[in-house]
């Protein structure tokens, strides 16, 4: 049992990070502090990290990487299989939001339907955001950061 430095918990050891430099061989902070610590440094400069993965993702063992995953995925029936049963459990659980998508997509590829450029930036590659899902052609023209964004408020609001 160790106590953390950041919560004042008494916790098990399994709680805690291995770091070799101290005493007990375990970090002074558990890995919830540590976690929530960290997911609020990223927020805090969140364009810094966004670029920093962004050239992170672009480094050649990672394009190496992601190239062998999708080849092992492509001779691999068991991933495969599982991959298409998440996605079918997902249209089976959220048949409303799927409906919704793939008339907005019908909408945009027939010409009834014109992207826009994001509503706060102004930016070109958009998506298009729901804020009532019944209402299929009803969207808001967000680029990627603002609906993540957007989204995030909205988890914020609720609770």
């Amino acid at each position: 049992m160790k106590t953390c430095f950041k919560c004042k918990i008494n916790k098990p050891l399994s709680a805690y990070y291995p770091h070799p430099q101290m005493g007990d061989g375990y970090l002074n902070k558990c890995k919830e502090c540590t976690k929530k610590d960290a997911t609020e440094v990223r927020n805090r400069s969140l364009e810094y990290y966004r670029a920093y993965d962004r050239k992170r993702a672009d480094l050649p063992k990672r394009i190496k990487k992601r190239k062998e995953v999708a080849e092992r995925w492509k001779k691999d029936p068991k991933l495969r299989k599982i991959t298409n049963e998440r996605s079918r459990e997902w249209r089976e659980k959220n048949t409303i939001k799927r409906a919704a998508h793939i008339i907005v997509g019908n909408a945009i590829k027939n010409g009834s339907l014109v992207k826009k450029p994001c509503e706060v930036c102004g930016k070109k590659k958009v998506d298009a955001h729901h804020d009532d899902y019944s209402r299929s052609l009803d969207v808001k023209w967000l680029c990627r950061k603002h609906h993540m964004e957007h989204h995030k408020n909205e988890r914020e609001r609720l609770r």
